[in-house]
């Protein structure tokens, strides 16, 4: 979307990444149901037809969740429309929105995205608040918040977040003389960034060779910064991000773990990046839930259960989709129900089992497939349990307009150039110059 790329898939890789590590899909036009007719408003089969806007892979489909709500609703079919990733599909989402004209009948929306759409379009979306059966409780409050106006409409609900703990290997940390247990591992770096450092210094002093501690800077550095309440933008809407105290001393932080070795230098998601997983390069990766089935998929199968997962520094949240209704559809009322049905606990909760997408609900941390989740690469660890945590340490954080705008310039312009012999001081106006001027289009 705009004028980033590598965030904007981060996203994607969110709604992509299955628990087995399955890649994303390719753009298409997919039906959920039975074959038969496809009209949006009825035909040869009688059937209403309720179209879904998709980025990447959400998982609906994958978790059978189209066919058992046709199940239970006979005149109903579902067809799901999927662009792979989501700077292809925003853009043109928006024109959709602008001219109120070629919409689906349910519209995804990332949560990178959600703050322009609120505060551009919310007067050509449904305010979901209103739809039967729809209970603010059944969320997470921030999560809520995200998708509201000023004025209480509720322009999406939410699906999945991405609470943040620390994945790490036990094997290299054993190696580097450090604890393996997660409950002490956590109580190292409790509560700051700064101690998650020390500890990664007393990894290199004692590291196998050709491993780091952590697996980059931009992962780092998206860590530290998801954990603020604040960072890119103030309440009134205002460009902070150079004058926020937080963002720079998150930037030094991670500058300054770059010139200390403690990072490597490979770009997430990028071909290197994911060589560096399949050899074992470095012992801790920033993991929301999504982030373990990536690991999967990109290890070798002798890696499956020497990861485990303690609790992150501070609580922060790494992705997250929301589903809207445009009014201009022709099946507002038939597509707000299925909306508030795929988003329940119950769905949410279904949806985690199979795709590893976390439910935004708290009511779905109770249940079966999430408080007893186990994943692979992990082995017995309580992934349900840690995840949900962290999901309700999960500060309210202000989003804007352009914020992965931002988040990128600050790592692909900024952070990255430490690890290739730049200055601290050259990053951060390598970074802020690059910003302002993509701000500026």
């Amino acid at each position: 979307m705009r004028a980033r790329t590598r965030f904007a898939r981060r996203t994607t890789v969110i709604a992509a990444v299955t628990a087995l590590g399955a890649g994303l899909l390719a753009g298409c036009a997919d039906d959920g149901g039975d074959d038969g007719d496809s009209n949006s408003s009825g035909g040869g089969s009688g059937k209403t037809t309720i179209t879904l806007g998709l980025f990447g892979t959400q998982g609906f489909k994958e978790a059978g969740l189209y066919k058992e709500y046709e199940k239970l609703n006979p005149n109903i079919k579902i067809a799901e429309n999927v662009i792979e990733r989501n700077e292809n599909y925003y853009p043109p989402l928006i024109n959709h929105l602008t001219t109120n004209s070629g919409l689906q009948d349910i519209q995804a929306i990332e949560v990178g995205n959600i703050a322009e759409v609120a505060q551009t379009q919310a007067a050509k979306l449904m305010d979901m608040s209103k739809v039967e059966g729809v209970e603010e409780s059944n969320w997470l409050d921030w999560k809520w918040k995200q998708a509201q106006t000023d004025d209480g409409q509720v322009v999406g609900l939410g699906t999945d977040i991405g609470p943040m703990a620390i994945c790490y290997r036990k094997d290299l940390f054993e190696a580097a003389g450090l604890p393996t247990d997660r409950e002490e591992v956590g109580k190292l770096w409790e509560g700051s960034w700064d101690k998650f450092l020390e500890v990664g210094a007393d990894y290199k002093a004692k590291a196998p060779k050709g491993t780091t501690f952590v697996d980059s800077p931009g992962g780092l550095l998206n860590s530290i910064l998801s954990s603020e309440s604040e960072k890119f933008y103030d309440a009134s809407g205002k460009v902070i991000y150079k004058t926020n105290p937080a963002v720079k001393d998150g930037f030094d932080l991670t500058a300054q773990a770059a010139e200390d070795g403690l990072v490597g230098k490979q770009t997430q998601f990028q071909p290197g990046w994911d060589t560096t997983i399949a050899n074992s390069k470095f012992a801790a990766v920033s993991c929301p839930p999504w982030m373990l089935g990536y690991l999967k998929g990109k290890s070798k199968p002798e890696s499956a259960g020497k990861w485990d997962v303690a609790k992150a520094p501070k609580a922060g949240n790494w992705g997250g989709t929301f589903l809207a209704v445009p009014k201009s559809g022709k099946n507002t009322k038939e597509a707000a129900k299925l909306v508030a049905w795929l988003t329940a606990p119950e769905q949410q909760a279904k949806l985690f089992d199979v795709q590893g997408s976390f439910p935004s609900s708290p009511a779905a941390y109770e249940l079966p497939l999430v408080k007893n989740a186990k994943n692979d690469m992990t082995g017995d660890t309580p992934i349900g349990t840690i995840f949900a945590a962290m999901a309700k340490e999960i500060p309210a954080q202000i989003i804007g307009p352009k914020d992965q705008i931002v988040q990128q310039g600050l790592t692909d312009n900024g952070v990255i150039l430490v690890t290739q012999g730049k200055s601290p001081k050259e990053a951060w106006e390598t970074a802020t110059k690059t910003i302002d001027n993509n701000l500026e289009k």
